[in-house]
């Protein structure tokens, strides 16, 4: 089974690099994707702003409150409050609640 497979290995190599052909681009490839990302930037930035963050927030602050009542109900049982999960989760929410402001200087 093992030499089949090997076989068929070989024999799929041979054949995919008897049939690929190298394409070469020409003219200012960089000069159309960065004008690609000039125009649709804008549309990036909205979508993200008003989409994508306050989706991640809901999440990130459901979790949190979730993980903050596990938390506590931990304590009531064992006497110790974990602190590591919900400071992780409020520190990812101020993270994307602040990241707006700074995140399309960074791209």
């Amino acid at each position: 089974m093992k030499k089949l497979m090997n076989k068929f290995i070989i024999s799929f190599i041979i054949l995919s690099s008897m049939v690929v052909q190298q394409v070469y681009a020409e003219g200012d490839i960089s000069g159309v994707i960065e004008q690609t990302w000039n125009s649709a930037k804008g549309q990036i930035q909205t979508v993200t702003n008003n989409v994508i963050f306050p989706a991640l927030d809901i999440i990130l602050v459901i979790c949190l409150f979730v993980k903050a009542g596990s938390a506590y109900f931990d304590y009531r049982k064992h006497g110790m409050i974990e602190w590591t999960a919900p400071v992780i989760l409020f520190c990812c929410l101020l993270f994307t609640l602040t990241a707006p402001q700074f995140i399309w200087s960074i791209v």
